[in-house]
């Protein structure tokens, strides 16, 4: 991955930097995907569809998955033609939408916060 660690709401998601779950409520998901665009992708910067799945593979090996989930968001614009793929909004604007969604998505410090999400969908990595 990147210097970035996930934030506290994202963390049970993870080892070792590596996603190990893809959470299943649609404000955790909402929340992980913001924070791989922003922390994978450069805001103004075109990648090829080789260059995405080197970065997803950065944190899962199913890149297929999390580019399909990137672009549904739709934090990944792609071109009709699949050959290009560009962050869909500027870094100032995703840094805002992440604090939101894990603001709504999980508050890891409330009494009887579970240790690792009951919402997380095993993963094939």
């Amino acid at each position: 991955m990147s210097a970035h660690e996930p934030p506290a709401g994202l963390s049970a998601f993870f080892t070792d930097g590596r996603l190990t779950s893809v959470p299943r409520r649609p404000a955790r998901r909402t929340a992980l995907l913001q924070y791989l665009a922003h922390t994978l992708f450069e805001p103004e910067r075109s990648y090829t569809e080789r260059e995405v799945n080197e970065a997803l593979l950065t944190v899962h090996s199913d890149t297929s998955m999390l580019r399909r989930y990137l672009v549904e968001a739709p934090l990944l614009n792609r071109t009709r033609d699949g050959s290009s793929y560009r962050l869909a909004a500027p870094g100032a604007a995703i840094d805002t939408a992440i604090d939101t969604a894990i603001d709504t998505a999980v508050d890891p410090t409330a009494p009887g916060a579970p240790a690792a999400p009951a919402d997380a969908q095993p993963s094939a990595a």
